[in-house]
Parts: C-alpha cells; sequence; structure tokens
C-alpha cells in the first residue's frame, strides 16, 4: 500500500489505520479461527458511521479488495483477506434500549455478552448466540439461531431495521417501508448487500433468571438418550429450547472429577417461561436414565448465554459442516452414534450439535425472510477444532466422513452462519433455487459489481460483476 494513500486515507479517518509492520497490525488482521491466517494491506478500525463511508469509498476508489468484519466469529474466516482492505467494525459498540418501545438500537462490533448486559438491565432480550464472545451482525444476517428462538423466533426475525452503507456510497435505511428488498435481503442473506452500520432489533420479555442448564449422560447411552430426546422434543411448548451436544467432559466445578475428559452426551435447555413451568416441563429429561450429571435450575439468563464460552476460545483451529435434518429416525440416530464414537480419539474441543428449531421459528414464512429453512427439526454442527500444534488431517477427516455419513438424513441444505468457505454451490444450496434468485435480483440492485464478495457470495448476473 503507497504511503501517500494511507496518509491521506488517515487525514479522514477518525479511526485507526494499520499497515503490515504497525503494532496492532498481527492482531487487527486475526479472526476467532486460528486456522485463518490472511495479510490483508490495510486494516480499517472504524469508530462511527463517517469511518465505514470513508472506507468504503477507498476500496471502490482502489479496486481493493474488501472484507467486512464485526465479530469475526465466521468459521470461513471471511473478516479477513489477503493484500485488500478490512473494514473492522468492532470499535463501533453503541447501543441504545428503549424498555417503553422493546426495541434496541445496537452498532454492528458488539458481541452477544455485549448487547445482553445492556438490554438485561430492563430484563429485555432478542435472540441470540450460544457463544456469547460472537458478534451481532454477522449472526444476524445469517439467520441467528439461540436460545430463544422457539419462542420469539430467530434473530433475523426480530430484526425491524437496519442501516446499511451501500457499494456506492450511500447511507440507507431498510424496513417494511423503506428498501423493502434489501430488508428482506438482510434477514438471512449475509453481508452481501452492503455494510450494516445499525441493527435495531424487537426485544421480549426475558430474565433476569431463567431455567436451564444441562444433563449429561456417558456417550454409551447415546443411542436411547437420542430416542428419547427425539420423542420428547415434539411434544415441548415453544418456551423450551434445546439442544444436544457431544462431548468430551470439560473439568468443570459440578462435573465429578472421575468423568472429567470422557465421552459424553449433553442436553441443553433453556425455558423463557415461568420457572416453576420450565422445571415440569424438563422432569421426563430428568428423570430419564438418570442423567450422571444433572447441572440445571433458575440460572441468571447471561450465565446461560456464557455457558459455551469455554468450548470455543478464540484461536482454536476450526473446521465445520452442516446439515439440517427434518427428522431423526433410528437410522440416522445409529449412524450418528457411529460417528460420535470417533471423537475420542480427538481434540477435546471437537463437539457436535443438534439445535432444535421448530415452534416460532417454523411459524414463519418462508418466503418472508431469505432465511428459508422453516420445516427441519434440527440443524446440525459438525465440529471439528483443535489447538495450534495439533495435526488438522484426522479432525478435518472425521467432520468430512460425519457430513457424509449423515448425508442420507438430511434435507441437502446447510445452515449459513455454520457454512464454511465450501463453493458457489453449497451457498445456492443454502437458500434453494427460488430464494437464491430472489437475493440475486436484490444484489444486482445494490451491488451490481460484487464489490462485497468476502463472503457466502451471492454473485450479481450483470455485466459490470467481478
Amino acid at each position: 500500500m503507497e504511503q501517500a494513500l494511507v496518509r491521506d486515507l488517515k487525514s479522514r479517518f477518525g479511526g485507526e489505520v494499520l499497515v503490515p509492520g504497525d503494532g496492532g497490525y498481527d492482531a487487527a488482521r486475526s479472526v476467532w479461527n486460528g486456522l485463518i491466517d490472511r495479510r490483508p494491506a490495510i486494516v480499517v478500525r472504524c469508530r462511527g458511521v463517517a469511518d465505514v463511508l470513508a472506507a468504503v469509498e477507498f476500496g471502490r476508489t482502489h479496486r481493493l479488495l474488501t472484507a467486512v468484519r464485526g465479530g469475526g466469529h465466521n468459521v470461513a474466516g471471511f473478516g479477513t483477506c489477503d493484500g485488500g482492505i478490512v473494514i473492522d467494525l468492532s470499535p463501533m459498540k453503541g447501543v441504545r434500549v428503549d424498555p417503553v418501545a422493546r426495541t434496541a438500537a445496537a452498532q454492528p462490533g458488539l458481541t452477544w455478552g455485549e448487547f445482553d448486559r445492556e438490554t438485561q438491565a430492563f430484563d429485555l432480550a432478542t435472540t441470540g448466540g450460544l457463544v456469547s464472545t460472537t458478534g451481532i451482525a454477522g449472526f444476524t444476517l445469517g439467520g441467528g439461531v439461540g436460545w430463544l428462538m422457539r419462542k420469539y423466533g430467530l434473530t433475523a426475525d426480530n430484526l425491524v431495521a437496519a442501516d446499511v452503507v451501500t457499494a456506492d456510497g450511500r447511507l440507507i435505511t431498510a424496513n417494511a417501508a423503506n428498501h423493502p428488498d434489501l430488508f428482506w435481503a438482510l434477514r438471512g442473506g449475509g453481508g452481501n448487500f452492503g455494510v450494516v452500520t445499525s441493527f435495531e432489533y424487537r426485544l421480549h420479555p426475558v430474565g433476569p433468571t431463567v431455567f436451564g442448564g444441562a444433563v449429561l449422560h456417558p456417550a454409551a447411552q447415546a443411542r436411547e438418550l437420542l430416542r428419547f430426546y427425539n420423542r420428547w422434543v415434539a411434544a415441548l411448548p415453544d418456551e423450551m429450547t434445546s439442544m444436544v451436544a457431544f462431548i468430551t467432559a470439560p473439568p468443570l466445578p459440578f462435573i465429578p472429577q472421575l468423568l472429567h475428559g470422557t465421552p459424553m452426551v449433553a442436553v441443553a435447555v433453556c425455558y423463557s417461561g415461568a420457572i416453576e413451568d420450565g422445571e415440569r416441563i424438563a422432569q421426563p429429561l430428568l428423570s430419564f436414565g438418570p442423567p450422571a450429571v444433572a447441572h440445571v435450575g433458575a440460572v441468571p439468563y447471561t450465565g446461560l448465554q456464557s455457558m459455551f464460552d469455554a468450548s470455543a476460545p478464540r484461536g482454536i483451529h476450526a473446521y465445520w459442516k452442516t446439515h439440517y435434518l427434518a427428522m431423526l429416525g433410528d437410522s440416522a440416530i445409529d449412524a450418528l452414534v457411529a460417528e460420535t464414537d470417533k471423537m475420542q480419539a480427538l481434540s477435546p474441543f471437537t463437539t457436535l450439535h443438534l439445535h432444535h428449531l421448530e415452534g416460532a421459528v417454523g411459524r414463519v414464512d418462508s418466503g418472508s425472510t431469505a432465511f428459508p429453512h422453516r420445516d427441519p427439526r434440527y440443524a446440525m454442527n459438525i465440529v471439528g477444532l483443535w489447538n495450534a500444534g495439533e495435526r488438522p488431517d484426522p479432525h478435518i477427516a472425521w467432520v468430512r466422513e460425519t457430513y457424509d455419513a449423515m448425508r442420507p438424513f438430511s434435507t441437502g441444505a446447510p445452515y449459513l452462519n455454520f457454512l464454511g468457505d465450501e463453493g458457489a454451490e453449497r451457498v445456492r444450496a443454502a437458500y434453494g433455487p427460488g430464494t437464491y434468485q430472489r437475493l440475486v435480483a436484490v444484489k444486482n440492485t445494490y451491488d451490481p459489481t460484487n464489490f462485497f464478495r468476502v463472503n457466502q457470495n451471492i454473485r450479481p448476473n450483470v455485466a459490470t460483476a467481478r
């Protein structure tokens, strides 16, 4: 990057401008997934909308490959790039909660932990990430699976407006009345259409205490547990959201020492209604087995939101694959148990998650947002995680083998927020042909040159597209 260009940008920029050799550059170019190691020519750390406008203009004028980063948790590493410009939004952490209207306007640098801290001051929340260090921005744009989704819908379903800097340098507000095509696309279409500088969310009465936690069973009981679980969730009220996690038991105080490091299956729950109702509805889960560990009860909502933080430390190396499952029949359970048995030879961070959907997620019309997958019962995330210095090959191979073994039971589509860098066909599969073509039309309008292409890319079909 020519020094004169950098000096010119710095003269018009309120935040930091970093190039190779600067202090802080290496931290600024990194993302959550330690497997990603890219070296942008310049990183601009935005303090406000004016900085975002200047950064987009700079990238467009100098024809730079442009990546946009919020929390940086995307497994594919789309929050950084080689040789281009990174528009880093992480310093933008403003949030304003309106407790009367039950809305919150939030900037894109916030993590879910930071967002929840503000909304829980008023006993309010919206569906947020299962790891509190995840950023709100990419999570929302890709859909948003979280503890409140069966009662209140996905995060994208709770987005009521967004301020967006477009590729041609405009700042526009998208909502149901203004730019409704863009508003539709932002709710599930990823970062293809611009830089969102403000998200306005609908909030709901939640907390400060909810019923939640997890029960743990030895992995040897996984087959019977999954059969029970598939029956149990079929009759659950919307207030109860749950997930299954195949794990290596961590050395936590509530887990007996003799179980530390052993393969286990956890069922984690959150009930977003009255505590006593949650206790009653969870009784079949607490009675089954019984579990080796039952760590459930009244907990702070923010504590439940951060329950899995230690399982996904920054810098861990990550490789994921994802399926939607319409159901979990005996054949699918047998295949799943056979593959998760192999986890014992891998890193203790490696895991597999089954997120129970349905409820409010399934009652949204599939065409009303760009997130079309309203019918599957489960979203599966096959999560290879290992520390730097460990061999990646066994973990990557296990993820791929498990993905292939579960393919016969899949709907054929991936969940965008769990999707790695797997190419254009998998992006199309994440939407289906009808939704994808509608997204292309929005892309043609708002980003016809494909300026925003470091993402799960929806390529415009106009002549000027890169």
